[in-house]
């Protein structure tokens, strides 16, 4: 099983301390850009499980950068930044807030 393969399954588990862990290790720039994508987002997801939302907003934002169109239309990389929007305290940080617009989850 492949690194990425295994950042996957354990997010899928629940077991996002591996998933954050294993995952920010990993070299994709080897994989295709779909594949490279797909592993940030679990990545982001198991970090923003872990009440990291400074990196996983950062590793979407990379993620991001190399595919955008992938970002705008995949359903978690959504789910990610309107719970995030949501659960902000305060004024969110501009950087999500111009993402969440990227996305079109907020007017």
């Amino acid at each position: 099983m492949s690194p990425s393969t295994r950042v996957a399954a354990a997010g899928e588990l629940g077991d996002h301390q591996i998933a954050a862990d294993l995952g920010q290790r990993v070299d994709t720039s080897g994989l295709p850009v779909e594949r490279q994508v797909r592993h940030n987002l679990e990545v982001a997801r198991a970090l923003a499980a872990r009440n990291r939302g400074d990196e996983a907003l950062e590793i979407l934002l990379q993620a991001e950068s190399i595919a955008p169109e992938q970002i705008r239309h995949h359903t978690m990389s959504r789910e990610l930044v309107l719970r995030w929007i949501r659960n902000s305290r305060g004024r969110p940080h501009s950087n999500l807030t111009a993402l969440a617009h990227r996305l079109h989850v907020v007017a």
